[in-house]
C-alpha cells in the first residue's frame, strides 16, 4: 500500500478512539485520586464503547502494542502499521494534553498522579513490570483475535475486550499502573514531563501482544482466517 491509498477513515477512528482512551482513562486516574475499581470501569467502558462504536472503521486497536500483533500476522501492512500507531499516538498526546488543561490544578497537582501516567507500585521490579504488563496485554490481544477477527466469533461488540482491560486493571494496577498500551503511557508523560520507567510500558506491552497474536493466529485460527494480508478496517 501507498500513501494516496491509505484510509483516512481509519487514522482519524483510531486517533479518536485513543483520545477517548485517555481522556477517560486518565481522566479518571486523576478524578478519582487513583481509585482501582473506577479506574478500571472508567478504562474497560472508554475501549468497550469505542471498540464497538469505532471496529467497523478501523479495527478498533486504539493501541501501539495490538498494532504491532496484527501487524506480526500480516492483517497490517508496513505502511498501515506505521499510520495507525502515529494516529494513536497522536490521539493520546490531544487528549492527555485536554486533560492538562480543563481538569482543575487541584487535581492535575496531587502527589503521584502525574497526568494519570502508569507508576510502578511499590515493590515491583522493572523486571517484574514488564514481565506483568507482557502477560496483561497478551490477554487483551487474546481478547481481540477471539472476539473481533476470528470469523467463529460471538457477536458481543467491544463487550469483551473491555471486560478485559478492566480485570486487567483490577489485578495489575496496582502493580504496575496496568497501561498495556504504550500510547496510553506516552500521552500522560509527555505532557507532563513524568517519565519514570517510561520504557516498561513498550516493551512489556509490546512482547505481550506480538506473542499472543502468534499463538492465536498459529495455534487456534482456521486456515481461512490466516489471510497473507487483511486491512484492520473488517476486524470488528
Amino acid at each position: 500500500m501507498d500513501l494516496e491509498n491509505l484510509d483516512w477513515r481509519k487514522l482519524v477512528a483510531e486517533a479518536v478512539g485513543s483520545f477517548a482512551l485517555i481522556f477517560i482513562g486518565a481522566g479518571s486516574v486523576i478524578m478519582s485520586g487513583g481509585n482501582i475499581v473506577a479506574v478500571a470501569l472508567a478504562h474497560g467502558l472508554a475501549i468497550g464503547t469505542m471498540v464497538s462504536a469505532m471496529g467497523y472503521i478501523s479495527g478498533g486497536l486504539f493501541n501501539p502494542a495490538l498494532t504491532l500483533g496484527l501487524w506480526v500476522t500480516r492483517r497490517l501492512d508496513h505502511l498501515e502499521t506505521v499510520a495507525y500507531i502515529i494516529a494513536q499516538v497522536v490521539g493520546a498526546i490531544i487528549a492527555a494534553a485536554g486533560l492538562a488543561l480543563l481538569l482543575p490544578d487541584i487535581r492535575i497537582d496531587a502527589p503521584g498522579v502525574h497526568l494519570g501516567a502508569p507508576v510502578l507500585g511499590a515493590g515491583t521490579s522493572v523486571a517484574q513490570a514488564i514481565a506483568i504488563e507482557a502477560i496483561l496485554t497478551a490477554f487483551l490481544m487474546l481478547a481481540v483475535f477471539g472476539t473481533a477477527l476470528d470469523s467463529r466469533r460471538p457477536n458481543i461488540g467491544g463487550l469483551a475486550i473491555g471486560l478485559v482491560l478492566t480485570m486487567d486493571i483490577l489485578a495489575g494496577g496496582p502493580l504496575t499502573g496496568a497501561a498495556m498500551n504504550p500510547a496510553r503511557s506516552l500521552g500522560p508523560a509527555l505532557v507532563n514531563g513524568f517519565w519514570d520507567d517510561h520504557f516498561v510500558y513498550w516493551v512489556g506491552p509490546i512482547v505481550g501482544a506480538v506473542l499472543a497474536a502468534l499463538l492465536y493466529h498459529h495455534a487456534f485460527m482456521d486456515e481461512a482466517d490466516r489471510p497473507e494480508g487483511v486491512s484492520a478496517g473488517s476486524a470488528a
